[in-house]
Order: C-alpha cells, then sequence, then structure tokens
C-alpha cells in the first residue's frame, strides 16, 4: 500500500512538532496518602518531521499510548517517549499529560475530609541529547491585601488567588509536596467543605497573614529554592482582584543550577 507521509512535499521545510492533542486516556497517578490513584488525563503527542517528508504517520501515536497503559512516573514517561520516537523514525518525541489530581483534604478546624482538585501537568522531550521533564501545578489561595487591612477600620479585601508552580527536579518529588508549598505562601489554603467554625478558623487566619500578590510569588520562590530536588523553577501568582477590573500578577523564573555552578 502506498506509503504517501513519504512522499516529497511540495514546500520542504523542516516541522518542529507534529502529532495529535487532546486524546483523553486514564491514568494512574503516585499518591504520597495511597500509593497510587487514578484520573483521567488529556494527552498530546508529537515528534518533529524533517522536511523530506509530506507527514507524519499519526496512527502510531494512538498504537504507543494504547500499549504504553502505564503508571505516569519519569521512568514510564521516557519509555513512551522512546517508543513513539522509535515508531515515527524521529529525532525528537514530546509528550504531555494534563489532568487533576485529587487530595482528600481536612478541615483546618473539624477535620472533615473532602475532595479538592489541583490542575496539573507532565511534559517529557526526549532526543539525542537525552530527555527533560517539566511538571506543572496549579494551586488556588486566599489573599488579603496588607494596604486594604492597614488603612481600612474594619475588615480588608480579600480574594482567591493562583499560583501556576513550573519545576524541574533532579530526584522524585510528590505533587503534594509542591501544593503545600503553595498553599503555605498565600493568606489562607482553600477548601471544598467547611462548617461554620472552619470559616472562623480561615477567615481569622487569612486577615492575621495579610499577602501582597507579591508577598506570595517571594514566599513560593523560597520555599522551591530550598528544595534539595528543584534545579530550575518558574512561579506565576495572579491575583484575582475583589475590587479592581483586573487582575494582579507576579512571577519569579531562577535556573538553580546556574546558582550552583556559581557558588
Amino acid at each position: 500500500m502506498e506509503d504517501v507521509q513519504r512522499h516529497a512535499p511540495k514546500v520542504p521545510i523542516n516541522i518542529d512538532r507534529v502529532g495529535i492533542r487532546g486524546i483523553t486516556v486514564p491514568l494512574l497517578v503516585r499518591d504520597r496518602a495511597q500509593g497510587s490513584r487514578q484520573t483521567v488525563a488529556r494527552v498530546d503527542l508529537g515528534v518533529d518531521l524533517p522536511a523530506s517528508f509530506k507527514g507524519t504517520h499519526m496512527s502510531r501515536f494512538i498504537e504507543a499510548l494504547e500499549e504504553w497503559n502505564d503508571e505516569i512516573n519519569y521512568q514510564s514517561v521516557r519509555r513512551l517517549l522512546a517508543t513513539v520516537k522509535e515508531r515515527l523514525e524521529a529525532r525528537r518525541s514530546y509528550v504531555r499529560f494534563c489532568f487533576p489530581y485529587f487530595v482528600h483534604k481536612p478541615a483546618p478546624s473539624s477535620g472533615i475530609k473532602s475532595i479538592i482538585s489541583y490542575e496539573c501537568r507532565l511534559t517529557g522531550e526526549l532526543d539525542e541529547k537525552g530527555q527533560s521533564f517539566l511538571l506543572e501545578v496549579d494551586v488556588p489561595v486566599m489573599t488579603v491585601c496588607p494596604c486594604s487591612k492597614a488603612i481600612s477600620r474594619e475588615g480588608a479585601h480579600s480574594q482567591r488567588t493562583m499560583i501556576h508552580l513550573a519545576v524541574r527536579m533532579s530526584g522524585f518529588s510528590w505533587i503534594e509536596e509542591f501544593i503545600e508549598m503553595a498553599e503555605a505562601s498565600g493568606s489562607s489554603a482553600v477548601y471544598t467543605l467547611l462548617k461554620r467554625e472552619d470559616e472562623k478558623y480561615v477567615t481569622e487566619h487569612a486577615f492575621a497573614q495579610p499577602t501582597f500578590v507579591e508577598d506570595v510569588v517571594r514566599n513560593v520562590a523560597q520555599r522551591l529554592t530550598e528544595h534539595e530536588h528543584v534545579r530550575w523553577f518558574r512561579v506565576e501568582v495572579e491575583s484575582m482582584e475583589s475590587i479592581h477590573s483586573h487582575n494582579a500578577f507576579a512571577c519569579i523564573e531562577r535556573d538553580l543550577r546556574t546558582q550552583d555552578e556559581q557558588a
């Protein structure tokens, strides 16, 4: 049968990445509390394509993913990348998993547990130089404005703030570690279920620790810098301002490998 994909293209230009995007699959994720947990992921798979080929073989991405069916960790993702790279006869392969990570989180005073989800992304790439992985986690927190508290006789404005973490690591770390770092960096964590005693605790705790968006991003950055396995990170914090028509943001990116070399 004729292999149309191997025909010469009319425009011979190298393609950096081509593949499939948004396929939904069940996924097993490592969980600190119970070992592992089921979730559902949206997956992107891609490879480079040389200027001499008209197209790639899209079905081979699906075949590789169907045969993989593994717990998500750096070793298993590398195997998937290697399979895709070999099957597609490519120099570089790419995969991205986007999935909700579920945690049974106790309320701060009553201790009643409820499920809360955190959006996570794991991106992997493989080429002749080796593999690289990027873990991203989105963590919501509550912030109370220090300025509003300082100038107001009663109360202060507060809002939900989203912390976007991206890290490259040299060793294994639980996703929960980064969630906890982020939640400790705002005025308060957020919860799915709160009884009245919990609401009282959250409100009083948050107003006792007012934080600007600048405070939050610095707090997270300091904690990531002190983490033994983090070698690079980017933190972006966005505050959904409750009294403004705009949001506020702050971002810090650091390559700790460079700092280690200079030390």
